[in-house]
């Protein structure tokens, strides 16, 4: 059985491409990285470390890769493909629409009309969808209409935490002990190969929106309260006790809404945000504050980890005080080095902060959120100070 996986990143050496490499793919990654395709490409494994007491170490095998500029090679190893996989960020799925769509074409000229399956395994609602919707427009009718019996896009949830790291070795990635991959059993053809440690579900919105809105949207919380406050890492966050109880707060008023919602046990919800609050901890790990605040602009949209648990949650009448918080500080993030951060700025001092929360964080001005959130901004800065974060 052959997967062929987009992105050679950590996430995708780190999580995918082990999980797949366990369950008996062969792994071919897609990749840009010139040194690490060569790497890769002439080891065929590498070696991931869990960031536990013990750090265990396990090899994975059974991998090569091919640089994504090399379209026709590309498209040769989706024709006869059983699997495609994604990580490269959701903002990079059109980068990659046509050299799939090639292989596709390929795939059907040949008759090969076994079930292929393409995942994207991204931080976002609906990523298989949305990677469909940019393949569909580079293939000709004859083609789309074979791909529809017998190529299929489950859509999926994926959750762990990777951070930046440096090694010796370029393709050593350590990574946290917790993972979950959740994929939508309904979307899956006959034939298809079920990948060990993967939890296949007939219904995917509530595992989708218990991560997004859990562990996304702490994380990123965690992350834009320790940059006002002046931290450098996730870690520091969650050892001031004033800003875990922040981050916790906003964790339970999200979990209240998905409680509201998809009727989670709220024993059990407020375990699950327990378990994330560790994960954030983990002595183990270090991950840079700016990291997991950059993209601010994408994480601040309608359909986000921020704005959409929010109006959700006022549709329901849940009050949301220290979530309005977390959009207000996210909004005060001016890393000098994220290019999204700075069009933020500059989009709030052009145009103002009603302005900016209407039209790029959807909340109309008569809304209740809106004058809240202006007045959690006005508060915030008020109180910050100039830092220097390196």
């Amino acid at each position: 059985m052959k997967a062929v996986h987009f992105g050679a990143g950590n996430i995708g050496r780190g999580f995918i491409g082990h999980m797949l490499s366990a369950s008996d793919y062969d792994v071919c990654f897609v990749a840009r990285n010139p040194k690490k395709i060569s790497l890769l490409q002439k080891r065929q494994e590498y070696p991931i470390t869990l960031a536990n007491n013990e750090q265990d170490t396990t090899i994975v095998n059974n991998v090569t890769a091919i640089n994504v500029n090399e379209q026709h090679r590309v498209a040769e190893e989706i024709a006869s493909a059983d699997l495609i996989t994604t990580a490269v960020g959701v903002s990079a799925l059109g980068d990659i629409a046509e050299p799939i769509a090639k292989g596709i074409y390929l795939r059907m000229k040949a008759n090969n009309y076994n079930p292929l399956h393409i995942i994207a395994c991204e931080n976002a609602i609906g990523g298989s969808t949305r990677l469909k919707k940019r393949i569909y427009p580079f293939l000709d009718e004859p083609t789309r209409a074979k791909a529809e019996r017998y190529i299929s896009f489950p859509n999926a949830a994926v959750d762990r935490i990777v951070p930046a790291q440096n090694h010796e070795d370029p393709l050593q990635v350590t990574v946290e002990p917790f993972y979950e991959w959740v994929v939508h059993r309904p979307a899956l053809l006959d034939g298809f190969k079920e990948i060990e440690g993967v939890h296949y579900v007939d219904s995917l919105e509530p595992y989708i929106e218990r991560k997004m809105f859990t562990v996304n949207t702490g994380h990123c919380v965690a992350a834009y309260f320790g940059y006002l406050a002046g931290l450098k890492t996730i870690r520091q966050v969650m050892s001031n006790t004033a800003l875990r109880a922040k981050v916790r707060h906003v964790m339970e008023e999200t979990g209240a809404m998905l409680i509201r919602k998809h009727g989670f046990n709220a024993e059990t919800h407020q375990k699950y945000i327990d378990t994330i609050l560790g994960r954030f901890a983990n002595p183990n790990l270090t991950d840079q504050v700016t990291r997991v605040a950059r993209s601010p602009l994408r994480k601040l949209s309608p359909h986000d980890r921020l704005v959409r648990p929010a109006m959700q949650a006022s549709e329901f009448g849940i009050e949301i005080p220290h979530l309005t918080s977390a959009m207000a500080a996210a909004m005060l993030f001016d890393d000098k080095r994220d290019e999204e951060a700075m069009k933020l700025q500059h989009f709030i001092h052009e145009d103002g902060l009603s302005p900016f929360i209407r039209e790029r964080m959807g909340i109309p001005e008569e809304h209740v959120l809106h004058q809240h959130i202006i007045t959690c901004y006005e508060e915030l800065q008020e109180h910050k100070v100039p830092k220097v974060l390196t």
